[in-house]
């Protein structure tokens, strides 16, 4: 687990990284925003990643932020948490049948 990343949640679709960097910076050195975006039509899906340059500044930010509004939506501020392995979407092939 990584101390200081944070996932932000709640985010308003309309939010831009750039809203982020200049939002969390409050708490201390932002040093990356990565917004996560729909694959299939580019648009927000409603969370994204901030990390500080320490542990200490991630911890105030998730104090000063979590359950504060930012752009008419109550964030969800936390420590991130390592991607859990999950299954395929699709099943990885299984059950398809080909064309011929």
């Amino acid at each position: 687990m990584n101390p200081t990343r944070l996932f932000v949640g709640n985010l308003s679709y309309q939010t831009g990284e750039n809203d982020l960097q200049d939002y969390f910076s409050q708490a201390g050195a932002v040093t990356s925003v990565n917004l996560m975006l729909d694959k299939m039509t580019g648009k927000s899906r409603g969370f994204a990643f901030v990390e500080f340059a320490t542990p200490e500044e991630a911890n105030k930010a998730v104090e000063q932020f979590h359950n504060k509004d930012f752009q008419g939506r109550a964030l969800t501020v936390n420590i991130a948490r390592p991607r859990e392995e999950r299954p395929p979407r699709w099943g990885g092939g299984e059950g398809r049948r080909e064309r011929r």
